[in-house]
């Protein structure tokens, strides 16, 4: 195929899981060809207003909002407006797309992809949208029929979208995310500085944290951390409950002067596929960046899907895995009594950890920017 240079244009956000994605498509449609234009646009005092400049791309706000759930004044008055404001994005819309001129449009989920992708579809630019998880995204069913192209990672998305539209894909992921060697893994029990003669649980909530996973091992190592025997335990707790963490390990660590080298935490874990490798067991939330990074690397996990999401779809992009005895799960109701055991009980068993990896790499598809820009070649 013939990489000519494109003039794209890319919308959605709100959410990380959102806009690392749309970052990962626009610089393969760079690295394709250097000379393609990519205009993103996003939705006003959200993070990709902030994060996508970083990236080295130019975005245009849009005023759109979401509907709020909790009723109170403030959520009112937004919900109010939300008709206007959805009426004046696509007005908006409908400007910039007459001033940058693309050849085709994509969206990535999330509000500020509706009234972008809504005007682009009237006004006969070819466009495509890119869903992530196994539960479809509700901005998403809503272009699904208007789009000529649905690029998914999960099985089953006919229940959502025009079955002739759909393309497996998988989710784009930084390439740093492969399946794990031997030389990885001694280079992520140096990098943070875990035992090489035990064995390793990663415990990470998402890039902020997880306040249910912090709580669960606050009990595991008040209990006295039981079943920790030749076993090192990464933590990466988050920055908003970092203070807090480190009054309770000084505290914990006075009792137990052993448990400073049985547990290491930090707020952030900037080499996440080092920390991947170190582990023996990874416990994950499933938001879908993690699930096909984690599948990438081939790792045996944990899921402990989030409930503070839309529609669950946490749980089904987990359970996606769990079906294929890909990876285990654990409620988030559960969590209290139920993460460190299970963690620890599978890390006594090797063949089902192999099993789990084995599995995991099947699920695996690491090729998914490429994918979705062959898929925006065939569309112009």
């Amino acid at each position: 195929m013939e990489y000519k240079a494109l003039r794209v244009i890319i919308s959605g956000g709100g959410t990380g899981g959102h806009i690392f994605p749309a970052v990962s498509i626009a610089n393969k449609l760079k690295e394709l060809n250097p000379q393609t234009e990519i205009l993103f646009v996003g939705a006003e005092g959200k993070m990709e207003m902030e994060k996508v400049p970083a990236a080295g791309y130019k975005i245009i706000g849009l005023p759109i909002t979401g509907l709020q759930r909790q009723l109170n004044l403030r959520n009112i008055l937004n919900d109010l407006s939300v008709p206007f404001r959805v009426l004046s994005s696509i007005r908006k819309a409908r400007k910039i797309i007459k001033e940058f001129k693309p050849q085709v449009a994509i969206g990535v989920g999330g509000y500020a992809s509706a009234p972008l992708l809504m005007a682009a579809t009237r006004m006969g630019v070819p466009s495509l949208i890119q869903e992530q998880n196994g539960f479809a995204g509700l901005t998403n069913k809503k272009l699904g029929d208007k789009v000529q192209c649905i690029c998914v990672a999960y099985e089953g998305m006919e229940r959502f979208f025009p079955a002739d539209k759909i393309v497996m894909t998988g989710n784009p992921i930084r390439s740093v995310f492969v399946p794990c060697n031997p030389e990885m893994k001694e280079a992520g029990v140096k990098e943070y500085g875990l035992d090489p003669a035990k064995k390793h649980i990663f415990i990470v909530g998402g890039s902020l944290g997880s306040s249910k996973f912090n709580q669960s091992m606050r009990k595991w190592i008040s209990d006295g951390c039981p079943g920790s025997e030749g076993v090192d335990v990464l933590w990466q707790c988050g920055k908003y409950y970092k203070a807090g963490i480190d009054q309770f390990m000084k505290e914990e660590t006075e009792k137990n002067p052993g448990l400073k080298e049985t547990v290491k935490y930090s707020d952030f874990i900037g080499r996440m596929e080092l920390a991947y490798a170190a582990a023996d067991v990874v416990i994950s939330r499933s938001g879908a960046s993690s699930v096909s990074e984690l599948s990438a690397a081939h790792k045996a996990v944990v899921f402990i899907p989030s409930p503070n999401v839309a529609e669950d779809h946490q749980t089904h992009n987990a359970m996606a895995l769990v079906r294929k005895d890909a990876a285990m799960i654990v409620k988030d109701a559960d969590a209290m009594e139920k993460m460190m055991p299970t963690a620890l009980e599978l890390l006594k068993d090797p063949g089902k950890i192999a099993s789990l990896e084995e599995n995991a790499g099947r699920m695996a598809l690491p090729d998914a920017a490429q994918k979705i820009a062959d898929e925006v070649y065939k569309l112009v």
